[in-house]
């Protein structure tokens, strides 16, 4: 049999006025064939018109408490995903202004249905009414969101003190909530019999030409190389998806890589019948696509059999089990 494919979760987090509900009514409107369960606070909140063109009016689980993190225990959270788990391609939960996004983080983490997976924590920041409040919540963030920049004159500056209170953590500066739904999970591909093929990886991020793209493809590569580059990855660089194949003796199998900001994840993909080869897209803007590559070559091993395979236990702790 099998593996079930696994749905990931994206909490959308934020301080009251930051514009959790604007970014999801851009992600729902522009969709282009994802099917998006929503968990939201304040159903009046989101417009009828986004939900439509998503196609998921129906699929929407509004909390009559107004504040998810509130909800019982992490059962009762699950009962609430298995509505949509079925029905959709991608989970994304707002969390009310007042929620912790530390207590939220959890509770998805927490989950024991086993058709759900954690997609990484979004945190927006309103640039027009910073908080100084922020540091707290910046420590559980994998995407730093700094919103409403056409009502400031600093916004580099903003980023900068950002990017001090959490270096590593990628920044994206945005107006109106318009991040762009592919920096946080996959738009449905075209059909592919099961597989995600590397042309599909290609093709959903030509469309986004305000982002930098980077196409990466090389056979097997270090264990240990790879994951300092994961664990030092280039300012700009927001998203990695696609295959990494390792040769390393007793661990001779392709993964799948996904990242969302800081967030990162492992799964054993099927083979199918798809090429063995490391293939990546990563995304992000101002990207050095040179130095990239180069570090990316860095890490190929022309000699799989001599690497240790004690190096695989750093990738085999990001795996989704």
């Amino acid at each position: 049999m099998g593996r079930v494919k696994r749905l990931p979760v994206i909490v959308v987090a934020g301080f009251l006025g930051a514009g959790k509900t604007t970014l999801l009514n851009h992600l729902l409107a522009g969709a282009r064939g994802t099917r998006i369960g929503v968990v939201v606070n304040d159903f009046g909140a989101i417009g009828i018109d986004a939900m439509s063109v998503a196609g998921q009016v129906e699929s929407t689980v509004s909390l009559s408490n107004g504040c998810l993190c509130c909800a019982v225990d992490v059962s009762g959270l699950d009962e609430m995903l298995a509505k949509l788990d079925s029905q959709v391609d991608v989970i994304v939960i707002e969390a009310s202004g007042l929620a912790e996004p530390q207590a939220m983080a959890r509770m998805v983490l927490a989950s024991e249905n086993p058709r759900l997976s954690y997609g990484g924590l979004v945190l927006l920041v309103d640039a027009a009414e910073f908080p100084d409040d922020l540091e707290r919540h910046l420590r559980v963030a994998d995407l730093v969101v700094l919103n409403k920049t056409d009502r400031v004159a600093n916004t580099a500056e903003l980023v900068d003190r950002i990017d001090r209170l959490t270096p590593g953590v990628p920044i994206t500066a945005v107006t109106h909530g318009r991040v762009d739904p592919a920096l946080l999970f996959d738009p449905k591909p075209r059909e592919t019999h099961g597989q995600l093929s590397f042309e599909d990886l290609l093709e959903e991020d030509h469309v986004h030409v305000h982002y930098d793209s980077v196409e990466f493809t090389a056979d097997a590569m270090n264990p240990t190389r790879l994951m300092h580059f994961l664990d030092h990855r280039p300012p700009g660089l927001y998203r990695i998806k696609g295959f990494v194949r390792f040769d390393v003796p007793g661990h001779r199998q392709r993964f799948t890589l996904h990242t969302v900001g800081a967030f990162l994840r492992f799964d054993r993909d099927q083979w199918g019948d798809v090429p063995r080869r490391t293939q990546l897209v990563l995304i992000g803007t101002d990207l050095d696509r040179d130095a990239i590559r180069k570090a990316l070559d860095d890490c190929v091993e022309p000699d799989p059999s001599s690497v240790d395979p004690q190096s695989m236990l750093e990738v085999l702790r990001y795996l989704d089990q």
